[in-house]
């Protein structure tokens, strides 16, 4: 494939749009003052579904700007589509419980935007530089969604642990990027990628680096035994934050994941695809396991995310083309149907998932031979299946507890039917998705 060099702005237009947006979005909300939180947040819903019209216009063909380290592909137009629409619903979701909860503040739709460019960096990253300010940009503002009920101790201690983790996290990241950088002498993904693609031997300096570059991202992802933040920020963060939480930083770590193991390091992967195995049979064990026991929604669909990850890593472990459109036909099914859970949980409080997205994994890691990976999958999809099975039982066989005490907000009714729509349609017509996940997989091993 083709790439285009740039040193201006053109590959980051998308970025530059929603930076703007937001800026202009925060001196509206200050402007206006109270009551102001509906009007921007229906004018951050549109900014999120412009900046997607605008990725996908500009995507196609690679491009590479600001001198190598911003990269714009058919992989990042499909991971930042999957983004925006995460971000863009996730705003909808929260009008509603932000007023009855009393904290419908402008602040909120404005954070999002901000973390949303956070995660369209990070999936452009060409470079550990720009990884790491993607990165960052992505988690300061989500410290803050975290902990945004301010009167909540839940809340707040959601926010202080997930903060004073994600620094832990963050400091093993850097330390592991300088170590890459120490024992390479770049941080370009490209010439990286250039010193081991001729069958280089990599020093132990540079493992040990890539290692601790691992483990930043595994604890972003929430990847098994870097997940001890999930079930606590998920059960004190308001509601929606909860689903954001799970649906797009979550995708655009898995995206950075993906990008930074295939690009810079396919050269390597005997050496890192046994770490990747490790954090996939871990997750999907213990996310099948720790969900049995809990009686809390939110804390069942903190280690049901932790489990989702361990099946999306198959894929990458596999580190094929098949394998890594595997991992995108799954993180979009999993939108799709996790914003359609968390929109239930909102309205009833109950729902459960299909195992149906799993199929492509399972079948990739065969085709990699991994063959022990793929059967540990299956048997812990059964595991989940209980709990799964449990959320059932309570909504149709146990006597009710009481009524709901007021309608299902109109938002979320729309919500409901287009996540519905959305997964008949993959589960009736699944090649518009999987075609489009194939060439943005293919678009990794292009160079």
């Amino acid at each position: 494939m083709p790439t285009v060099q740039f040193t201006g702005l053109a590959p980051a237009v998308p970025e530059v749009v929603l930076v703007c947006a937001a800026m202009a979005l925060l001196i509206i909300g200050v402007l206006r003052g109270e009551g102001s939180s509906r009007l921007v947040s229906w004018l951050s819903v549109a900014v999120l579904i412009a900046t997607l019209v605008i990725a996908g216009v500009l995507g196609g063909e690679r491009q590479v700007g600001f001198y190598g380290m911003f990269v714009n592909d058919a992989f990042a137009v499909f991971m930042k589509a999957l983004v925006l629409l995460g971000s863009a619903v996730t705003i909808i979701m929260g009008l509603r419980y932000n007023e009855e909860h009393g904290i419908a503040r402008f602040e909120f739709p404005v954070l999002v935007l901000l973390a949303t460019a956070g995660m369209m960096v990070m999936i452009s990253a060409n470079d550990l530089i720009t990884l790491y300010l993607g990165l960052e940009l992505q988690s300061l503002a989500l410290y803050v969604v975290a902990s945004f009920d301010r009167d909540s101790v839940r809340s707040t201690e959601a926010g202080l642990k997930y903060f004073v983790l994600g620094a832990l996290a963050s400091g093993m990241l850097l330390y592991g990027a300088s170590l890459v950088y120490g024992f390479t002498g770049t941080t370009s993904f490209a010439n990286i990628a250039s010193l081991f693609g001729g069958g280089g031997k990599p020093s132990a300096g540079l493992i040990i680096g890539m290692v601790f570059v691992a483990v930043g991202l595994a604890f972003k992802c929430s990847a098994v035994p870097f997940h001890m933040w999930t079930p606590d920020v998920y059960e004190g963060a308001p509601t929606p934050v909860t689903a954001f939480f799970s649906v797009a930083p979550k995708i655009a770590a898995v995206a950075l994941f993906v990008r930074f193991l295939v690009e810079p390091l396919g050269g390597l992967i005997a050496e890192w695809r046994q770490i990747i195995v490790f954090l996939s049979v871990a997750s999907m064990i213990l996310g099948a396991v720790a969900a049995i026991a809990q009686q809390n929604i939110k804390r069942l669909m903190a280690y049901s995310s932790i489990g989702h990850i361990g099946y999306a890593l198959i894929g990458l472990a596999a580190a094929t083309p098949s394998g890594i459109r595997g991992v995108l036909v799954y993180m979009a099914i999993y939108l799709f149907m996790n914003i359609g859970t968390w929109a239930v949980i909102l309205c009833m409080r109950q729902r459960g998932q299909s195992f149906f997205s799993k199929l492509y994994i399972f079948l990739a890691a065969i085709d990699a031979n991994l063959v022990g990976l793929a059967v540990i999958g299956v048997v812990t999809s059964v595991v989940g299946a209980f709990y799964y099975l449990r959320i059932v039982k309570v909504m149709y066989f146990d006597e009710p507890v009481g009524v709901f005490d007021r309608p299902i907000a109109a938002e979320l009714k729309w919500v409901l039917v287009v996540t519905v729509f959305l997964t008949m349609f993959f589960i009736l017509l699944p090649d518009p998705i999987v075609g489009s996940a194939e060439a943005a997989a293919k678009a990794l091993f292009a160079r």
